[in-house]
């Protein structure tokens, strides 16, 4: 059984029990969290369902397991024969989330 779910304008094929990082500030570290977004649906015996947009009676449930950091970027600018060159780095802030259920009415 698998769903895919949008989050934050990025879609996530998540099965129970998988580990899916969220780019979100407002999620608490143990608080639970239902995801209703859900366009595709798969069950156990390969029934799919598709949304259009979106599947109303399925939704996903998870907890908010820690806070974690994506992989460094770096961004460079650099202008040949003038001295110029700056270099900057980031790290993007994501929640790591636990799939508990999905859940199919």
């Amino acid at each position: 059984m698998y769903a895919i779910v949008t989050l934050g304008g990025h879609q996530h094929k998540v099965r129970e029990g998988d580990l899916v990082d969220i780019d979100t500030d407002t999620l608490d570290v143990g608080e639970t969290v239902t995801f209703d977004k859900v366009i595709l649906y798969s069950d156990e015996e390969g029934d799919v369902r598709v949304g259009k947009p979106s599947l109303d009676d399925v939704s996903v449930i998870g907890t908010v397991r820690k806070s974690v950091k994506g992989p460094k970027t770096i961004a460079i600018r650099f202008k040949r024969r003038k001295g110029v060159r700056t270099r900057h780095g980031h790290r993007q802030n994501y929640k790591q989330v636990r799939i508990d259920r999905i859940s199919s009415d």
